[in-house]
C-alpha cells in the first residue's frame, strides 16, 4: 500500500465490515461519489444479515445463503477499495497512519467500526474448550457445522440472543436448555409479566427454562455433554453455544491513546477523544450509552457520513423499539432509560400483551409490546421522549 500519495492523505478509511461499516460507506456515496474511501477488514469483506444469523435455521438458510453480497460487488458497486482478511495492528494518530497485516495505510478520516466480541465466561471442566458463541457468519457456519445431525443444544443466557437462537432451534426439532443467573428471560429489557408471558410460549415450543443458576461445569461424556449446573441440577446435551452478551472491542483504541469506557467514547459528532477518528456501531459509546442494535446504526451511520465530507452533524437518538426475532410470540420493547422513575403497568389483551413504564404523572417512558399488541408500535412510539436530542 503506498500511503503517500495526495489520494490517500485525503481519503476515508473504514475499519470493520459488518451492518456499521457498510452503512456509513453507503450514506457517504449518496452524498459524495468521489472521495476516495478504502475498507479494511479481519472478514473476507462481503455483506451479510448478522441479525439473520440466529432465525437462519427456521428461514431455512444454508450457511451460504446469508451472504447477501460479494466482497468484490460490495468493492464495484460503493465504488471503493476492499481490503479483506487483514488485520489492524495499530492506529498512529500523529501520522494518522494505521499499520496492518498487509502494509500501512494512511487515511485523512478513519471511522471504527469494530463491533462488540461475545463475552466468554470462565467454565470449569474437559468440555469447556467445546463452549461455542456465534458473532459472525464463520462462527455460525462452525455452529451450524456443530449441530449438523444432532439434536439437543444448551445456550447459556436467556437475554435477546439466547432466546432467538432458542426459538430458532426450536422450530429446527432441536430439544433446547437455556441457562441463565437471572430469575427471568430477557432480565434488561423486560418486566416479570412480559418475560412469563415469552418463556411460557417459548416453552410451549419445546424450550426448558434453568433460570436463578449458571453453569458449574461441563464435561465430554461419550456423544454428550454433561452439564452441571449451580443448583445441582444437570443437563444432557450434544453441542453448547454461550449467549451471555456483547463486550465492545477496545484493544485497538486504547493502544492508540484514545478515551475508553464501556465503549469507544465519543462526542454527538461520533469523533474521538483523537482528531479525525471516529466511532460507531457496537463498539462505541455516547454520552454513556452502547447500543447495540439496527436502529442506533442507521442513525449513526446517517449522522457521520455528512461529518466525513466536511458538514459537522450532531448524532440524535429519537426512541428506537428493538424487535426481538421470536416468532413465538412477536415481541416489541422500547425500554425506559436507566435512570427513568416510574412503574410498569400491564395489560393482556385478547392475543398478546401490553406493557407501559409511565412516570409518576402519567408520561410514557418505555413500552414493551407483544402478540397482537405490536399493532400499536407506531404510536406509542411517537409518544415517547427521545434517547438522545
Amino acid at each position: 500500500m503506498d500511503q503517500n500519495t495526495p489520494q490517500s492523505q485525503s481519503a476515508i478509511v473504514i475499519i470493520g465490515s459488518g451492518l456499521a461499516g457498510y452503512t456509513v460507506i453507503r450514506e457517504i456515496r449518496k452524498l459524495n461519489k468521489t472521495v476516495p474511501i478504502t475498507l479494511v477488514t479481519r472478514e473476507p469483506g462481503y455483506f451479510y444479515s448478522k441479525p439473520m444469523l440466529s432465525t437462519a435455521l427456521a428461514s431455512k438458510k444454508e450457511v451460504g445463503q446469508l451472504v447477501s453480497t460479494s466482497q468484490d460487488d460490495m468493492a464495484s458497486q460503493l465504488e471503493i477499495t476492499v481490503i479483506g482478511k487483514t488485520e489492524v495492528a495499530s492506529i498512529d494518530t500523529s501520522t494518522q497512519i494505521i499499520s496492518t497485516s498487509k502494509g500501512p495505510l494512511a487515511y485523512g478520516k478513519l471511522v471504527m467500526a469494530l463491533g462488540a466480541d461475545q463475552i466468554r465466561l470462565p467454565l470449569e471442566g474437559d468440555a469447556a474448550n467445546e463452549v461455542l458463541t456465534v458473532n459472525d457468519l464463520e462462527d455460525y457456519a462452525k455452529f451450524r457445522q456443530a449441530i449438523e445431525g444432532k439434536k439437543k443444544v444448551a445456550i447459556l443466557g436467556a437475554g435477546l440472543i439466547g432466546c432467538e437462537f432458542a426459538n430458532d432451534l426450536a422450530l429446527g426439532a432441536y430439544e433446547v436448555d437455556v441457562i441463565d443467573l437471572a430469575p427471568q428471560a430477557l432480565g434488561r429489557l423486560l418486566p416479570k409479566a412480559a418475560a412469563l408471558e415469552l418463556q411460557g410460549k417459548l416453552s410451549d415450543a419445546g424450550v426448558r427454562w434453568h433460570l436463578d443458576t449458571t453453569v458449574q461445569s461441563i464435561h465430554r461424556n461419550g456423544n454428550e455433554l454433561h452439564i452441571t449446573l449451580a443448583n445441582g441440577h444437570s443437563i444432557q446435551s450434544e453441542v453448547f453455544l454461550s449467549a451471555v452478551g456483547l463486550r465492545p472491542r477496545l484493544d485497538l483504541a486504547k493502544a492508540a491513546g484514545l478515551r475508553t469506557g464501556k465503549g469507544i467514547q465519543v462526542n454527538r459528532q461520533l469523533e474521538t477523544s483523537a482528531k479525525n477518528v471516529y466511532a460507531l456501531g457496537d463498539c462505541a459509546e455516547i454520552e454513556g450509552q452502547v447500543l447495540p442494535y439496527v436502529m442506533p446504526i442507521m442513525q449513526a451511520a446517517r449522522a457521520l457520513a455528512p461529518t466525513l465530507i466536511g458538514n459537522p452533524t450532531t448524532l440524535s437518538y429519537p426512541a428506537m423499539p428493538i424487535m426481538v426475532k421470536t416468532p413465538a410470540l412477536a415481541t416489541i420493547v422500547s425500554p425506559p432509560a436507566n435512570d427513568a422513575s416510574g412503574n410498569w403497568k400491564i395489560t393482556l389483551v385478547e392475543g398478546g400483551l401490553e406493557a407501559r413504564f409511565e412516570s409518576a404523572d402519567g408520561k410514557l417512558l418505555g413500552f414493551v409490546l407483544m402478540g397482537s399488541a405490536t399493532a400499536q408500535r407506531g404510536s406509542l412510539t411517537k409518544e415517547l421522549p427521545a434517547i438522545l436530542q
